[in-house]
């Protein structure tokens, strides 16, 4: 697989009908640096579901009651997510952690800041017709014997998915080695958890996805401009950093918007 520039400087969309669209490039399951993290933003979207979004909340819960549970059950579950847990474990960095460290660190403080600024979930809910009819076609292509077979070769496509991302990881004085090196497991992830998505999948996936971006930051505008203050507002979306440049692209040609409601 040919991946992108693993980058670690944010993207601005500028969207025409005023706001911002930061991305947000991060590690999952990685507490990221302080200085590579965003200060000023007004409202947070996250790449989920109002479920998943409510589980992050619960597992934070759990973890303090049994510190590393999940990231034990991960390790032993012989999944990608164990895969990936494996090898970042192997590294000298702040993780591997589970709930993702920096999802709940910006929900706590997008939830402790001025009041509270708005939450939004762009992957729809369990009550989308659309949405579920796309999780149908991905599950059925994840069952299809091409696809059960690649399972048989994961170990050894996952070493040489993280050796192809090496030279992909852009330098950056605030980045050492073992973060670097944790770019490249996170990327061999981002790579095997799209096993079984077809370019049709995914092209319908990344545009619905974007119009939710927009509509999020239509509401986050407010109808009046209510809630911009002074200026346009900033709406701060994590994205996995291997995922950064193909959110970019398709933000960058979605002339659609979706509208979305605050969690």
């Amino acid at each position: 697989m040919n991946f992108p520039r693993l980058r670690w400087e944010s993207s601005e969309f500028h969207d025409p009908l005023g706001g911002i669209i930061l991305l947000w490039p991060y590690l999952p399951c990685v507490r990221m640096p302080s200085e590579l993290r965003p200060r000023n933003w007004d409202g947070l979207a996250l790449i989920a579901s109002p479920d998943e979004i409510s589980s992050v909340r619960e597992e934070e819960e759990q973890d303090k009651n049994s510190p590393g549970v999940h990231v034990d059950s991960a390790a032993s579950s012989g999944t990608t997510l164990g895969m990936l847990v494996r090898d970042l474990r192997e590294l000298e960095i702040a993780g591997p952690s589970i709930p993702d460290p920096e999802r709940i660190r910006l929900i706590r403080h997008a939830e402790n800041s001025r009041g509270g600024l708005p939450i939004y979930a762009i992957e729809p809910g369990i009550d989308d017709p659309d949405w579920l009819e796309w999780q149908s076609l991905w599950a059925d292509e994840q069952v299809k014997f091409r696809n059960l077979l690649a399972t048989l070769f994961r170990n050894r496509r996952w070493s040489r998915l993280r050796n192809s991302a090496i030279n992909q990881v852009e330098s950056h004085k605030s980045v050492n080695a073992d973060l670097g090196a944790a770019a490249t497991v996170c990327a061999a992830w981002w790579a095997e958890e799209r096993t079984g998505l077809t370019p049709s999948l995914i092209d319908r996936r990344d545009k619905r996805i974007a119009a939710r971006l927009r509509g999020a930051l239509s509401d986050l505008r407010g109808v009046d401009g209510e809630d911009s203050g002074a200026g346009a507002p900033t709406l701060l979306v994590p994205v996995q950093q291997a995922n950064l440049y193909a959110l970019e692209s398709i933000l960058s040609t979605c002339d659609s918007l979706e509208k979305v409601g605050r969690e």
